[in-house]
């Protein structure tokens, strides 16, 4: 008995989802390899370095890992209780943000020389309460003001606060969150259309409210009208992808990245690995994303309870979303929105908070893993034993009696 007890505690220790954690670790190999690739031109030009962009994501992604490593241990039932402070905190820096901040688009805060962008926290802020919220074993999810409105207010905060930034696509993407974490819980799918519809017209209002975002919808629709001006960075991009061809041009080989493509470090960084690596290696790296969406909702599948499942399945709608997006915008599916490509594009607080997410995965994954296993029958406890001589005089007893 003792040995078995041993292997459990030792199993329980070790098995976070592998697969899980391959692929997470080789969307981010490729995605370093690919930000040298494409970011030396734009950083020898914009610092002086051309190791500029690579030398400090390498420095965010080791800390990511770091962080990744340490979350992957953190019990994930602690997250209850800094749901509150958390969500409040989070608001609190989006606002602060509106004023403090110097840039045109007021997304980055500026702290004892560390920059950093608040939306990245609210994001996970969101998912934890949420998750808090929709798993209370009081909760009525069925009742359209407790299992929709709520929910939908303690998302649709954030939403409204990113969105004034002005940064629609992050409003979006906490607004798709927010509703598959509500459909997830158990909500009624047919109740949420009145706040599906809110969410719609307050972003067409968001929309109408800034001359820029109708500038994109039309340069969207027809770039090729201003090919030099307002289509210059939608065309590019498909200049790189078309370039590309099925096997690509070679890796380091592109054209486009030599300031032609205006970010080819960041949002476009996927254009420039499709025209050095090809169409291809352009699909089976979007195989390799929907792989670690499928395992993470698996996972989410699996889980010990409610809470943590619902936690999965936010981090995972963030993650599969937030891809999708990306890679419309630069095939020309969508239009030009700021919104960067996980594991790929340039950007310190993105790549930690990414990373520290996919850590709260591989944490509850470990649960997955050893709570919902069945009992060794052939090494049965003692306690078992005498629970099971307890119920036979029962069941006489019940028989006879």
């Amino acid at each position: 008995m003792e040995h078995n007890s041993l292997r459990s505690r030792s199993r329980r220790l070790t098995s976070v989802d592998l697969p899980f954690l391959v692929a997470v670790l080789l969307l981010l190999a490729i995605g370093l390899a690919t930000l040298y690739s494409a970011g030396f031109a734009k950083a020898l030009q914009k610092t002086g370095n051309s190791y500029y962009y690579i030398s400090r994501q390498g420095m965010y992604a080791l800390i990511g890992l770091i962080g990744m490593g340490v979350i992957s241990w953190i019990p994930y039932k602690l997250y209850r209780k800094i749901s509150v402070p958390f969500y409040i905190g989070s608001i609190a820096l989006l606002i602060a943000v509106l004023f403090l901040s110097n840039d045109t688009e007021k997304r980055w805060l500026y702290i004892g020389g560390f920059q950093f962008q608040p939306s990245e926290f609210a994001k996970v802020a969101v998912i934890i309460l949420l998750a808090v919220y929709l798993s209370h074993p009081k909760l009525r999810v069925r009742n359209f003001w407790r299992g929709i409105v709520f929910p939908a207010a303690i998302f649709g905060v954030c939403a409204l606060l990113v969105g004034v930034e002005p940064h629609l696509s992050g409003a979006i993407l906490i607004g798709s969150i927010g509703l598959i974490m509500i459909i997830a819980a158990g909500a009624n799918v047919l109740q949420m259309v009145p706040i599906g519809l809110a969410c719609v017209a307050g972003a067409v209002a968001l929309f109408l409210s800034k001359d820029y975002m109708q500038d994109r919808v039309m340069t969207w629709l027809n770039p090729e009208l201003d090919p030099t001006g307002k289509g210059y960075q939608a065309l590019q991009s498909l200049y790189a992808i078309g370039s590309g061809g099925l096997t690509g041009l070679g890796f380091g080989d592109s054209r486009q990245k030599y300031l032609y493509l205006p970010e080819p470090q960041n949002d476009f960084i996927f254009s420039v690995f499709c025209e050095e690596m090809g169409w291809i290696a352009a699909f089976m790296v979007l195989a390799l994303f929907a792989f670690v969406v499928a395992r993470g909702f698996y996972i989410a599948s699996k889980a010990p309870d409610k809470f943590s499942s619902l936690i999965v399945v936010g981090i995972i709608t963030r993650l599969a979303v937030q891809t999708i997006f990306n890679i419309a915008v630069v095939s020309g599916a969508f239009p030009v929105t700021g919104i960067s490509l996980p594991f790929f594009s340039y950007g310190g607080t993105a790549l930690i908070v990414l990373l520290g997410e996919m850590g709260i995965v591989l944490q509850i994954s470990r649960y997955a893993a050893t709570e919902k296993d069945p009992p060794l029958k052939s090494e049965p406890s003692e306690p078992d034993a005498e629970k099971e001589h307890k119920v036979k005089p029962k069941k006489k007893r019940k028989l006879f009696g």
